[in-house]
């Protein structure tokens, strides 16, 4: 079996770096041996993306891609907890997607599919998670999607 590291040069995707949040709180929490990651938005390289109420600013494919781009940043964040050792996952355990929907949106499963759909790319089975997919008003900074996660990780 691969292990995450060729599964994520196969997919072509590069951990990215990310900066530490700009509020009071810290990206990751560790208990044990579960991994909490908080939530995680669309930005790349240090710029915020994705940014639009889906549903009227925004079309489904384009917030699919929004919720992708946060997994790969809660990626990193595990990454980081893990001091780059990935394999230490031993599962994803939940998932939770907020889209900043307009009223009318009814889809937001398949927003954050973009986001499942990636974790079980990259981890395989182990990636198989409990989710949650929410509606939101409006999201920190006009975010169209963000997600966070939990990880059950192996000493």
């Amino acid at each position: 079996m691969a292990n995450v590291a060729s599964r994520l040069v196969d997919l072509g995707l590069v951990v990215p770096r990310l900066t530490m949040p700009g509020g009071n709180y810290v990206p990751f929490r560790r208990a044990g041996s579960t991994l909490y990651i908080s939530g995680q938005v669309p930005r790349v390289d240090g710029v915020d993306k994705f940014i639009g109420v889906v549903g009227q600013t925004m079309q489904l494919e384009e917030a699919y891609q929004a919720a992708r781009v946060c997994a790969l940043n809660i990626i990193a964040r595990v990454h980081a907890a893990l001091d780059g050792d990935l394999d230490r996952v031993a599962a994803c355990l939940q998932v939770r997607g907020f889209v900043n929907a307009a009223p009318t949106f009814m889809d937001h499963p398949a927003v954050i599919d973009g986001a499942s759909d990636l974790i079980v790319q990259v981890f395989g089975d182990k990636g198989r998670h409990a989710r949650t997919a929410l509606g939101a008003g409006s999201l920190p900074r006009g975010f169209a999607v963000e997600v966070d996660a939990i990880f059950e990780i192996e000493s």
